[in-house]
């Protein structure tokens, strides 16, 4: 028994010791992927561009995507923002050369794509070369290479330009079959979020807005590629109808690429434009190793300590209450950083980057305080991404100024509220609920029956209000008559090109354009860029990789691959509460 005793003694105090260890080496592993390590430049060093992430707007400060970057020797994922900065900064290196887009798939929307591929022409304009190459191409990442100044693939992969779908998936009859009827009270006759719930297909007015934006996405996407390559969109638009391009030698026949070659020949041809000894390599820089190596050299790092500064408060997710999560726009979280950016007497401008399908009408209007408090001392400019719909223009419309793509989906100014009535499907499982109340109206949300005609007379009553706030504060922040918001809204989804048109919208631009127009209100030059809500320091970080959300998220999106935006939307939907202004289903044009 005594040795057993020692054993077991030995044993845990090993234990402990190796976890305390694995704790030091953790943490000073973290603290280090906080450092640049220096890089040095080569002369006629290349550019290597490598969107093999989930591209977001801000870089990420998950630390499992960085240890599983330093564990594959592959880069760790970088931000849009610092994408753009980096793209020209890289314009003026002089040891730059040129830059290498390694494509595969591009996990961006197109408004995403198109703020990159903007940059990219910008690189183009001091000379440098671009060389493009994929596999396969889809249309977002054509769209994307066609930029380049020479656009190859291999000799065997497919070629997918076969125009763009939208898809919406209705789940009405599953819903009967397992006996939930969705009881529906909104505003907006083109507010088809509500759609997948109660049709079996869609309305025509949701068809006709979805047809509308689909051939605006599409217009956009055709003229760009046929500016680059120096085609008609007709030409092009015909290729896409009749599905015309499929392979390599069909690709280069249309002139849509330059050839067909495997990727090592496309290395090879770029060591000849660099006119490199026969001994000598070319030098590859993937773009994070490039960062550090500009930041090292006396670069200021992202959370800058200047007295004139910029802010970026970045709302990426659906808007719920409470603090949210990294997938979401929490209203306190984000009320919170919008405050911070108030009270910092060395921030003079704030640019508010929306990518959001909205979410609680409440939560949002939390929101949008803050961002009135903010207007009134300090100028704020919107940046809309890929999505900045419902709520998420609800928290945008009373900026001073309104930037977007022409591809951004915007607008969506509506609103609704959905009761489940589980009766059938809790009698099929043999549920009964009894109930006691101090009044009729205390059974109010019983998820039991179908509300009583009193009851959804007033449940009317109250979507109505939200959706006049709403108009209000669109009215207010543009300057359009109630009237003229309420004839555009009705829940009805712009491109940024429509919006624009509409007066939804101010210009067409990104997130460096919004900097640029916030610093030039705030009557400043020298001017360093900060951004919100702030991120977690290391240990922090080294402590959230092991919560169980966290944990659970980096896995399931390895193990879902591309299905892991369903298990997101199923998530989102839980937690719904009250009045929504958002778009539920997800927007996926392919």
């Amino acid at each position: 028994m005594k040795q057993f005793l020692k054993f077991v003694l030995a044993t845990m105090v090993g234990f402990i010791l190796l976890l305390g260890i694995l704790f030091l080496v953790g943490a000073s592993a973290v603290s280090n992927l906080g450092k640049d390590k220096e890089v040095s430049i080569k002369e006629k060093s290349v550019l290597h561009l490598k969107l093999d992430y989930e591209l977001n707007d801000r870089t990420s400060d998950n630390p499992f995507e960085r240890f599983a970057a330093l564990a594959n020797e592959t880069s760790a994922p970088v931000g849009l923002y610092d994408l753009i900065t980096y793209i020209g900064k890289a314009k003026e290196d002089e040891k730059i050369s040129g830059l290498f887009l390694d494509l595969t798939l591009i996990n961006a929307g197109y408004a995403k794509t198109l703020e990159l591929r903007k940059a990219l022409a910008d690189f183009k304009e001091s000379g440098k070369f671009i060389y493009a190459y994929a596999e396969n191409y889809t249309n977002k990442t054509y769209f994307l290479a066609s930029v380049a100044d020479k656009v190859y693939m291999n000799p065997k992969g497919n070629f997918l330009f076969n125009g763009m779908l939208s898809q919406v998936t209705f789940v009405t009859e599953m819903l009967d079959k397992i006996g939930v009827e969705m009881q529906v009270v909104k505003r907006g006759k083109f507010k088809g979020a509500v759609e997948p719930f109660v049709l079996d297909g869609l309305s025509p007015e949701n068809r006709l807005q979805i047809e509308s934006y689909v051939n605006s996405l599409f217009d956009e996407m055709i003229g760009n590629i046929a500016a680059s390559r120096g085609l008609t969109a007709d030409s092009l638009k015909g290729i896409a109808d009749r599905f015309a391009v499929r392979n390599a030698e069909q690709a280069f026949a249309s002139g849509m690429i330059d050839g067909s070659k495997f990727r090592d020949e496309v290395l090879d041809e770029i060591k000849g434009k660099l006119e490199l000894k026969e001994d000598e390599k070319p030098a590859y820089l993937d773009m994070s190793k490039y960062i550090a190596a500009v930041r090292i050299n006396g670069k200021k790092d992202k959370d800058s300590e200047a007295d004139e500064q910029v802010a970026i408060i970045y709302a990426d997710g659906s808007i719920i209450s409470g603090n949210g999560d990294e997938e979401s726009i929490g209203s306190d979280k984000f009320a919170r950083a919008i405050r911070q950016a108030r009270e910092n007497d060395k921030v003079k401008a704030v640019v508010l980057r929306v990518n959001s399908p909205g979410g609680s009408a409440l939560a949002s209007e939390v929101i949008l305080r803050e961002v009135y408090l903010l207007k009134q001392e300090k100028p704020v400019i919107v940046s809309m991404g890929d999505v900045a719909a419902s709520g998420g223009y609800y928290i945008s419309c009373l900026a001073d100024s309104i930037l977007a793509q022409p591809n951004t989906l915007t607008g969506s100014i509506g609103v609704f509220g959905l009761i489940p009535n589980a009766e059938d499907m809790l009698e099929k499982i043999g549920v009964r609920m009894d109930y006691v109340g101090t009044g009729a109206m205390s059974e109010f949300g019983r998820i039991d029956r179908n509300m009583t005609p009193e009851e959804l007379s007033i449940y009317d009553e109250y979507v109505g209000s939200v959706y006049d706030d709403f108009l209000g504060h669109v009215s207010e922040g543009r300057k359009l008559s109630v009237a003229m918001v309420d004839s555009i809204g009705q829940g009805r989804v712009w491109t940024g090109r429509m919006a624009e048109a509409l007066g939804l919208v101010d210009a067409m631009g990104g997130m460096h354009d919004a900097v640029r127009i916030a610093a030039f209100k705030a009557g400043i030059e020298n001017y360093e860029v900060t951004t919100y809500p702030k991120s977690k320091n290391q240990f922090e970080e080294f402590f959230t990789m092991f919560s169980t959300s966290s944990v659970r998220n980096y896995l399931l999106s390895g193990e879902l691959g591309e299905h892991y935006e369903l298990y997101r939307t199923a998530g989102k939907l839980q937690k719904m509460d009250g009045v929504q202004a958002i778009l539920p289903y997800r927007i996926e044009v392919r």
